[in-house]
């Protein structure tokens, strides 16, 4: 390994991804039947562009052979349990696990037609192929994206299959449970796998071809371009860079170890404390998740939800994601005043004269935007142009150029991602599909707005708590479509705007990746800066504290997702919204112009709280404490630097 100063070996990056990331976890294949396994991920990735673009069969068929390649794969790649280091092994329970559980999904799209026309009425035969098909998803889920999502969905299975349905014969319920949730679109084929079949899947190909192009460096160099001089430039270049590569990794976990493999190492070069560089790393990546224009995918599904076009949403969501990352900006300048750190110097950063000549880099992804929010073609169109625009962008650069091997890996990498976010997205059908036919999301609804009363504050802190819970390792896209089948409808009850409930159970659902116990990007940063991983969470939390402020503030004030509002109504707003997570941000760092006493900070605190109320007078009252604040600090300072001349004298 080179300095560990500088950098991170790609071994240690590898072992940080395995114990974390349970993508990482995957059999190896050498020789031929490596060239198999890339052959079949490869021919699964080019089907899914192929049928997103041309294919005008039966919806049944499309989301069927999409989930029989998905359970395929998933065994193929991933071991029964962590640590397979057996070259081309593949256990005989597995290969039976295999052909079964592809086998029950290809009886679907063989027999759809007739199946979609036979009624209610199912045999014996039919309802045990159903059974093999859910407990194959289960299966594959559990080895590639791991347990909590698991002990949610399995709870509903078993409270659907002895409580929740009518039916008073056992197996007249089961038979029930598993005619929704596999013969119909009200379980394992419902909106998220018709969305990521649709174009979740596209894009995620779309991201692996971007990734082939060096965008990744690109980003880094910019962001030290535009912060690596200033005091504690390492940190602030984390920030810009993981929101940049966030949004397109689509992964909080892997979006920390790839990215922070660079970012952490110089952060404590700098002298940051290894706890506080883990956490800007997992904090900001986290964030890449909100960040317009992909948002980790879950644009397209909330599209879906919301039933609102794609354009709006990247457009309203681009105030609550630059305040997040602005509340991270400002923690980590107070902390790098508050140590005296240094920023880089001039000479030992990226030219902007040289980045200019790699803007072209960001063509795929400008065109992508446009094509959608002008509506000059479908999303899955205009991200099947921009693969081809990303492999054309490569060939300016000899050491990135996309060559026809670049391809196959490119396609082969686009197909294993798809894997897990398959399988969960099929999990969450399940769990949304049983909480639909129990009725159980009424009864959720009427529960928490029973104890909330008429107090919306009440009924956000309920559902927060609840969001954080269910979406504790559990990827963006299946997060958010378990959220908005079991939370998002107590918020709509109780006045928000359908658009505002969304994506405020959307952030609290993509927190619990730093909200300890399951803070697993904050362990995956903490592993990279061998630093304690429960303070690295902590200071994670800290460091993200935009997040749990800006969700309330437009839940009570929709104007920050330009909902009914007016330009000057907008600035006001994200005015106030940024002041207040100054007030905050300065209450948990404890350092402002000078160390902060208990007091202050306190009112630091609740000043910027105050800005959460819409109202003007509270919105008043936390400016005038927060510019008191900010005048004791300034008095403070100026004291303390008296006293250091005098003592200098």
């Amino acid at each position: 390994m080179s300095d560990m100063n500088q950098t991170v070996s790609s071994a240690e990056v590898d072992a940080v991804m395995k114990k974390y990331d349970r993508e990482s976890n995957t059999r190896i294949w050498t020789g031929r039947p490596g060239l198999v396994i890339k052959c079949v991920m490869v021919g699964f990735s080019l089907f899914c562009i192929y049928v997103t673009l041309f294919a005008t069969f039966l919806e049944e068929i499309r989301l069927t052979s999409f989930m029989a390649l998905i359970i395929m794969m998933g065994f193929l790649v991933y071991p029964a349990k962590r640590g397979e280091q057996r070259e081309n092994h593949m256990p005989w329970y597995d290969l039976i696990f295999t052909i079964l559980g592809t086998g029950s999904y290809l009886y679907f799209t063989f027999n759809a037609k007739s199946i979609v026309l036979q009624g209610t009425h199912f045999t014996v035969l039919q309802i045990l192929v159903g059974i093999v098909a859910v407990a194959a998803l289960i299966e594959v889920t559990r080895r590639c994206v791991g347990i909590p999502i698991l002990l949610v969905a399995g709870f509903f299975i078993l409270y659907a299959a002895f409580y929740g349905l009518t039916n008073p014969d056992f197996f007249g319920r089961v038979r029930y449970l598993i005619r929704n949730l596999f013969y119909t679109k009200e379980g394992i084929f419902a909106t998220p796998v018709n969305v990521a079949s649709k174009y979740i899947v596209i894009f995620i190909i779309f991201g692996a071809f971007l990734e082939r192009t060096g965008i990744s460096g690109f980003f880094i160099d910019l962001a030290n371009s535009i912060a690596g001089r200033f005091s504690g430039g390492p940190a602030k270049v984390a920030v810009i860079s993981s929101a940049l590569c966030g949004m397109v990794s689509g992964s909080s976990v892997g979006n920390t170890v790839t990215t922070g493999s660079v970012t952490i190492p110089m952060m404590k070069k700098t002298g940051y404390r290894p706890e506080f560089a883990g956490a800007v790393e997992a904090a900001s990546s986290t964030g890449g998740q909100i960040m317009p224009p992909i948002m980790g995918a879950a644009a397209f599904l909330m599209a879906d939800f919301v039933g609102i076009p794609y354009s709006d949403i990247i457009s309203r969501a681009i105030i609550p994601a630059f305040l997040y990352f602005a509340g991270i900006f400002i923690t980590v300048h107070l902390e790098a005043k508050r140590l005296g750190l240094k920023g880089e110097e001039p000479e030992n950063l990226p030219r902007a004269k040289e980045l200019f000549k790699k803007i072209y880099l960001l063509l795929p992804l400008v065109m992508l935007v446009y094509w959608v929010s002008a509506n000059v073609m479908t999303m899955q169109k205009a991200a099947a142009i921009c693969i081809l625009l990303s492999i054309l962008v490569s060939l300016f650069h000899k050491d990135n150029r996309i060559t026809p091997g670049k391809i196959v890996d490119a396609l082969m990498a686009g197909g294993q991602s798809s894997i897990t976010v398959g399988a969960a997205c099929g999990v969450a059908g399940i769990i949304s599909g049983i909480i639909t036919m129990t009725g159980l999301a009424n009864e959720l609804v009427n529960g928490i707005v029973g104890l909330a009363g008429n107090r919306l504050i009440i009924a956000l802190l309920l559902t927060m708590l609840v969001c954080i819970v269910l979406g504790m390792g559990v990827p963006t896209t299946a997060n958010y479509a378990i959220m908005a089948a079991t939370t998002a409808p107590i918020l709509i009850r109780m006045g928000v705007p359908t658009l505002a409930a969304h994506f405020f159970v959307f952030y609290f659902g993509i927190v619990a990746d730093i909200t300890p116990p399951v803070a697993l990007a904050a362990y995956a940063g903490s592993a990279i800066a061998r630093s304690n991983p429960m303070k690295t969470a902590f200071n994670a939390s800290r460091l993200a504290i935009a997040i749990f402020i800006v969700p309330y503030v437009f839940c009570y004030n929709p104007a920050l997702l330009l909902i009914n509002t007016t330009v000057p109504t907008i600035i006001q707003i994200t005015v106030t919204s940024l002041i207040g997570i100054f007030g905050v941000a300065s209450a948990f760092e404890g350092y402002l112009l000078a160390k902060i006493n208990p007091v202050v900070r306190v009112l630091f605190a609740l000043g910027g709280l105050m800005l959460i109320d819409p109202r003007a007078l509270t919105d008043i009252i936390g400016i005038v404490v927060i510019a008191v604040c900010v005048l004791i600090q300034y008095l403070a300072s100026r004291s303390s630097k008296g006293g250091a001349a005098m003592a200098g004298v």
